[in-house]
């Protein structure tokens, strides 16, 4: 590890201050996307909820008041707080280690105050999170932003990876029993695998080697980064989602719903790409777990919206732990 700490020497050939690209006004085209991506999810979800509750007599209100009535809110509340402990160490972890590996010898109680605060941040919007550790990072401890910058976009880009792996090994275990769109998943990772290969071996250099393009400062990690890198961010990512498959599927028998590790395996990682898309309440996540547990609509969604809003505001709760301790980090009160 130390050799990749050394290696950041090489940095003194790129601008040691960010530099300020002229703002650009937003496209109204991704606005226009998002709103109508985001009425399409609530539109499907009313018109399963009220068939649903239809089917059983009832409106919809009292439907899925029924739903929330016979969870065991209890037990589901003890595990959701373990969970969202355990992911915070392990998400230290993982930002820890690649800035670490890129950047500077950060230790992990150093990290931790930032990464929880982001999480107040990420409520609203994840990038802007980043955004904020990278400022944090540069106040504190003077490294340029464009670094942290430059990290963060290789742990968004693992994180596809990682997810896609598991969506992977998940469709080789349980590959019958899944919905036919399933099928796309080996084709996707075969696809994908090729141009990983090629764009590691782009950033190492082997091929394209007078491109400029990899020398802007955004890519300075990748332009670090071994293979092994890659490989080390996949196992230490792993055990947050392999706690969230046995978390997952103890929650879903607390709503009622039938599920085994096995079931959700394939599922929770392809649910959890959907829950990247930023709808309002993961209203994405939530049409996922309702399509694919279509006998079962009110539970699902209301499972779907509980669970994922729950982990982003208890995480936020964990940043407000840490708030007054990054506040001094930053301005010394």
């Amino acid at each position: 590890m130390n050799e990749e700490i050394e290696n950041n020497s090489e940095a003194t050939t790129e601008p040691t201050a960010e530099a300020a690209p002229p703002k650009k006004k937003p496209s109204p085209i991704g606005r226009v996307l998002f709103l109508v991506l985001t009425a399409l999810c609530f539109a499907y979800l009313y018109s399963r909820l009220d068939g649903a509750a239809g089917r059983e007599g009832l409106s919809l209100v009292e439907y899925m008041t029924q739903v929330f009535a016979t969870v065991d809110w209890i037990p589901w509340l003890a595990l959701m707080v373990c969970y969202s402990l355990f992911y915070f160490a392990i998400d230290t972890l993982v930002v820890t280690k690649a800035l670490n590996w890129f950047v500077a010898d950060i230790k992990y109680k150093d990290i931790m105050p930032i990464r929880a605060s982001a999480y107040i941040i990420s409520i609203f919007n994840e990038q802007i999170g980043k955004g904020a550790m990278a400022y944090y990072l540069n106040k504190r401890d003077k490294i340029p932003g464009w670094e942290v910058g430059s990290v963060m976009l290789f742990v968004m880009f693992c994180e596809i990876y990682y997810l896609l792996v598991w969506a992977t090994i998940g469709f080789v275990v349980s590959g019958d029993s899944l919905p036919d769109v399933f099928g796309l998943v080996p084709y996707i990772a075969a696809v994908a695998s090729v141009l990983l290969v090629l764009w590691i071996a782009y950033f190492r250099g082997a091929i394209l080697p007078n491109n400029n393009f990899r020398e802007k400062v955004v890519f300075h990690a990748f332009r670090q980064a071994k293979p092994w890198h890659y490989g080390a961010f996949f196992l230490l990512r792993s055990p947050a989602l392999l706690a969230a498959i046995v978390v997952y599927t103890i929650a879903l028998n607390l709503f009622g719903v039938e599920a085994s590790l096995m079931t959700l395996l394939p599922f929770l990682p392809v649910i959890f790409f959907a829950a990247a898309v930023p709808t309002p309440m993961r209203a994405a996540a939530i049409t996922f777990w309702v399509i694919l547990f279509p006998e079962n609509e009110g539970q699902m969604a209301a499972f779907g919206f509980v669970q994922h809003n729950f982990f982003i505001l208890f995480n936020a709760a964990i940043g407000l732990v840490f708030w007054r301790k990054a506040q001094r980090d930053l301005f010394g009160k």
